[in-house]
């Protein structure tokens, strides 16, 4: 918008207002409105809501983990042990919890932020999402560069840990279960469902009846079509059966090798989803630092 000013009558007297001057030119000087923001709003309530939407989940996360770790808590008379980093990793509901604090802390920042015009929120979210695509990235190359010493790296640091704690923790029990029947994978290893002896029930020296067996999900037929309940006692001293007769009855590959194999099947799929993750967490990077510089841009016009 333009505002109309006018000289004065000759260089000494009159000032800018009253008549016109004695060259009798009219002088056209631009000035913004005094509502005139360099904010865009667009950018503004974009990123508002995509991290309001993400704060809820962080909370219903959070909020999901801390109940199911209660509930642990009081069944193990408050004797949950977390003594070293695989008792974290390992347990279920306090990575659901931790996970879910970052989400809710980082996209808390970045809604009030981007609702109050505060730089130093704006920073702090889009540096920790650039710190979370960084580390995303080193995973991705890693994987996808060395997937053997990824497989080897599985495998020396998680098998014992994961089987030795299978009937330790509920929540881990059920994600075993879950991926052995998901992936038709028995184990972890390459020796498949022979990593189960590394487990005190399932050991042939154990005195439980599940000596020498395997969980229910290695089981191939694990449901009674009759009656639609679960066999829990299907894999019974399979690990005393020649690998012959074990493939019969249940899955014998271990889960490690099966995923890995999956991956290689399905790796376009997962570099597209992996790729379009990326440019979208580099989409909000970047609308989280333009917003912090035209908060800038504003506070020096106010300031000017």
């Amino acid at each position: 918008m333009s505002n109309y000013r006018y000289q004065g009558a000759g260089l000494g007297g009159g000032g800018l207002a009253g008549g016109r001057g004695y060259s009798g030119i009219e002088v056209h000087e631009v000035m913004h409105p005094h509502h005139f923001t360099y904010v865009s709003q667009c950018v503004k309530y974009m990123i508002f809501l995509l991290n309001f939407v993400f704060w809820l989940f962080g909370g219903l996360l959070l909020g999901i983990g801390a109940y199911a770790f209660k509930d642990k808590w009081e069944e193990a008379n408050g004797s949950v042990r977390l003594e070293n980093f695989y008792d974290v990793f390992l347990n279920i509901s306090l990575v659901m919890i931790l996970a879910g604090m970052v989400i809710f802390l980082v996209s808390f920042s970045g809604c009030l932020g981007a609702l109050r015009e505060n730089t130093f929120l704006l920073k702090f979210y889009s540096m920790c999402l650039l710190l979370f695509f960084l580390l995303e990235m080193a995973i991705a190359i890693v994987c996808f560069v060395c997937p053997q010493y990824m497989h080897t790296f599985l495998e020396k640091q998680f098998t014992h840990k994961i089987i030795h704690s299978y009937r330790d923790d509920p929540d881990l029990q059920n994600f075993i279960d879950f991926a052995q029947q998901e992936f038709k994978c028995c184990g972890l290893s390459n020796s498949g469902y022979q990593d189960w002896s590394k487990n005190e029930y399932f050991n042939c020296s154990s005195p439980s009846v599940e000596k020498c067996g395997v969980p229910y999900s290695c089981c191939i037929n694990a449901t009674d079509i009759s009656s639609g309940l679960v066999n829990i006692m299907c894999g019974y001293g399979v690990q005393n059966a020649p690998v012959p007769e074990a493939r019969k009855l249940i899955w014998t590959s271990g889960c490690i090798e099966i995923v890995r194999d999956w991956a290689e099947h399905n790796l376009y799929v997962i570099a597209g989803n992996a790729l379009g993750i990326a440019l979208i967490q580099l989409l909000v990077i970047y609308l989280a630092k333009t917003l912090e510089g035209q908060i800038e841009l504003q506070k020096s016009r106010w300031l000017a």
